[in-house]
């Protein structure tokens, strides 16, 4: 098959790692080799592998009503109770609805077509520009693909659209100037941020969209007061923000969503992965008040709001995605990830001052590590050393998953990760880093 984010076929004859079960927070290939997941399959299995009570909820829909679409004022009870529990969870400010799709990808390229019906309903059709950021990721369809800032999603597929612009990725250690604080860093990007606004015309932008902390980019957390001005400037400019929570949305910070962390009040939000722990396909947006109200005036006019996938609010996949709202909540997992992270931090940071580790940045149970000579940005190992590469086939090697971006290394583990496999975690990673130090080492002395 013609594998994502894979290199030529996905075939027997390449050997892939073949997934066959899942327990907990761990995976089993074919032939019952053991993995610890720490990457939560793709940010994604936030209730780990096996949750009897989501198997239970796909199950007795599956026998209820498999099938049932949302089109032409007809729907289904498991997405009207999940649309309504969605918003009640949602407490960063008032939304007003909520719309169904079946990705992260779909959610963000709705937002597109969202903006702009709002904005073409007000009387401000030029409006039609989006702005994100360098590094980020927003999904591969056409549309959210041009919104990612990730150069391999562009390359000969002639994108980005020409209406997206990109503003400066905020990642601290890698772009701050000499002696500058992360506060006058913060303050530097939404100074230019602003001067695009300006360059562009604020009449064209319609909407500002960013993940509260980085994902696929490298994992960034924001630097110091980053989205507090950032805020201002698109507020000043009459220009939406979009929260993408994908990745960031129902404990993966230690709090519910990752509005909540940063005190972002979005116009809009994107939400899929954890929606229902990756067990079935489903992703969201959030739509405030008033560009709902605007949308449904609109639709009326129109005869009907014209946007909407066969499988929207799918009856299975809510009802899914509601029991998962339910663990969430009665499990309090934001909780459990505040006080079981500090040990996923703390342990893997204590790497730091290894010669091969740049940075390590995350929070909660979201955490990279960047691979680096000299602990500068300025100075990365040679790509055909594959640094990166190395160090994910040592923990593959010792019975642990890791996402490998060049020389970048993500770990998103499952929110309901306990203190053993933790544990676990950073043993591996330490045994991984010190076989990956003796690698460079060798391969710096055959250069010299």
């Amino acid at each position: 098959m013609l594998a994502p984010f894979t290199a030529g076929w996905q075939s027997t004859d390449v050997h892939p790692l073949v997934i066959d079960r899942s327990e907990g927070s761990y995976v089993y290939d074919i032939d019952g080799k053991k993995y610890l997941d720490s990457l939560a399959g793709l940010w994604c299995t936030a209730l780990g592998g096996n949750e009897a009570r989501l198997v239970k909820a796909a199950t007795e829909q599956f026998n209820k009503l498999p099938f049932y679409h949302s089109f032409w004022n007809r729907t289904t009870k498991p997405s009207l109770d999940l649309a309504k529990d969605m918003l009640s969870m949602f407490t960063a400010r008032e939304m007003g609805k909520v719309f169904f799709t079946n990705s992260g990808s779909e959610a963000n390229d709705s937002q597109v077509k969202l903006v702009w019906y709002y904005n073409n309903a007000l009387g401000k059709p030029q409006k039609k520009k989006f702005i994100a950021r360098s590094k980020s990721y927003h999904g591969s369809t056409l549309i959210s693909a041009s919104l990612s800032g990730l150069p391999a999603l562009h390359q000969k597929f002639d994108l980005p659209a020409p209406f997206v612009l990109h503003t400066d990725c905020p990642h601290y250690w890698r772009f701050h100037l000499p002696g500058e604080t992360e506060e006058e860093f913060a303050t530097r990007l939404a100074n230019n941020l602003e001067n695009l606004i300006l360059k562009e015309g604020p009449e064209t932008i319609a909407a500002f969209i960013a993940e509260p902390v980085m994902g696929a980019g490298g994992v960034i957390p924001p630097p110091k007061t980053y989205f507090e001005k950032i805020q201002a400037i698109v507020k000043k400019y009459d220009i939406l923000f979009i929260a993408d929570e994908v990745i960031t949305a129902f404990g993966r910070l230690g709090t519910m969503f990752g509005c909540d962390m940063y005190n972002i009040k979005p116009d809009l939000v994107s939400v899929a992965k954890a929606l229902s722990s990756a067990y079935v396909p489903i992703g969201a947006t959030l739509v405030s008040p008033e560009i709902s109200e605007v949308i449904h005036s609109q639709s009326n006019k129109l005869g009907s709001f014209a946007h909407g996938f066969t499988y929207s609010g799918h009856p299975v996949a809510c009802a899914v995605a509601i029991e998962a709202l339910k663990i969430y909540r009665e499990r309090n997992i934001p909780d459990h990830v505040k006080q079981i992270s500090p040990r996923f931090q703390d342990g893997i940071k204590a790497f730091a001052g290894s010669p091969i580790v740049g940075e390590i940045r995350g929070l909660g149970f979201i955490l990279g590590t960047e691979f680096a000579d000299n602990k500068s940005p300025n100075d990365p190992f040679p790509a055909e050393w594959g640094v990166g590469t190395i160090f994910g086939a040592e923990c593959q090697k010792r019975g642990m998953l890791v996402r490998v971006a060049g020389d970048n290394i993500m770990m998103s583990p499952p929110l309901t990760m306990t203190s053993d496999e933790v544990e676990e975690l950073v043993s591996i990673y330490s045994e991984a880093l010190k076989t990956t130090e003796e690698k460079v080492a060798e391969l710096k002395s055959k250069n010299n």
